[in-house]
């Protein structure tokens, strides 16, 4: 029985996570301190008491998911044998670490920055995203195709599961032709509450300060296979999985295909490790005769 590990993306956060973890176990509270003194501030209580406002800011959230998977992932080595990992988005990040690519440290400090680019590139070049619900793939993109000219941009930016895509482009163009999606029999379109055009090339500008940064990291090979979120293939090599981070910033999320390669190189057994259990309702949503679980609160952990 093959077992992916499936990492947390952005919108999984909650007040008062990582809480149970802090109050009860020691080596969960020396990561949660050693992040806070890493950041330079209490990330810690944004967790915990919010708001949820300002947990939900792209510059806190990333880091906080990272936190709280990174948590899950230690805490779950002796418990659980990984024979793959796989990221959503900003939880490719906890996916380097488990893989041992990257190490805490660095992986707090690159999630912190890219949260920051984001935040900032969707405040200088305003973008927003909507999810579209009961589309196929192929229809979209090429809705998308025919709308995107000039600096006028709308992409896909996630592939989350058989009709349920979401797509990235220029606030007021993006909302001005968001109905276009329903008029060619998309069921449902909704706007996300977001604070940029996140996947998209209006995230270039963060992509050239993140890939400086990451360009300083000397990676290691991966330990076991990392389905990166590029091109949903398996991959170990340092070089490759550096630069496929640094793509992913203005890339899609090719998430459906994920699951479905691994369905296909004979993987049966999914765990989410993270806040939230988005990634348990994709799986569920897309592959059929898997076995799904995760590790969100303490207690998940130690009831196995």
């Amino acid at each position: 029985m093959k077992k992916i590990a499936l990492f947390s993306g952005q919108g999984s956060q909650y007040v008062g996570m990582l809480k149970d973890y802090c109050d009860i176990n020691k080596d969960a509270r020396e990561l949660i301190d050693k992040a806070d003194q890493l950041l330079g501030y209490s990330l810690s209580d944004i967790c915990f008491n919010g708001p949820a406002e300002k947990l939900k800011e792209t510059r806190y959230t990333q880091p906080a998911i990272f936190l709280h998977s990174a948590i899950v992932n230690n805490l779950t080595k002796n418990k659980v044998k990984k024979d793959a990992v796989a990221g959503h988005s900003v939880g490719e990040y906890a996916a380097l670490y488990s893989a041992g690519v990257i190490s805490f440290d660095e992986a707090v400090n690159l999630v912190s920055l890219r949260g920051e680019l984001m935040f900032s590139a969707g405040e200088d070049e305003p973008g927003t995203m909507f999810a579209v619900i009961g589309m196929e793939d192929n229809v979209l993109i090429e809705i998308c195709n025919g709308l995107t000219k000039d600096k006028k941009v709308i992409v896909p930016a996630n592939f989350n599961s058989p009709g349920q895509i979401v797509i990235s482009g220029s606030r007021n163009y993006l909302r001005e032709n968001s109905g276009i999606f329903k008029e060619k029999g998309a069921r449902m379109v909704m706007e996300l509450p977001v604070s940029g055009a996140f996947h998209s090339p209006l995230m270039k500008p963060a992509q050239e300060k993140l890939a400086e940064a990451i360009n300083k990291i000397e990676f290691k090979d991966a330990e076991i296979p990392v389905y990166t979120n590029v091109d949903a293939k398996p991959e170990t090599n340092s070089e490759m999985l550096k630069k496929k981070l640094i793509d992913q910033l203005t890339a899609p999320v090719l998430w459906t295909q994920i699951l479905n390669n691994l369905k296909n190189d004979g993987y049966t057994d999914f765990v989410e490790m993270g806040p939230g259990n988005v990634l348990q309702g994709l799986t569920k949503r897309t592959l059929n005769d898997v076995n799904i679980s995760g590790f969100d609160k303490l207690q998940d952990i130690e009831n196995v």
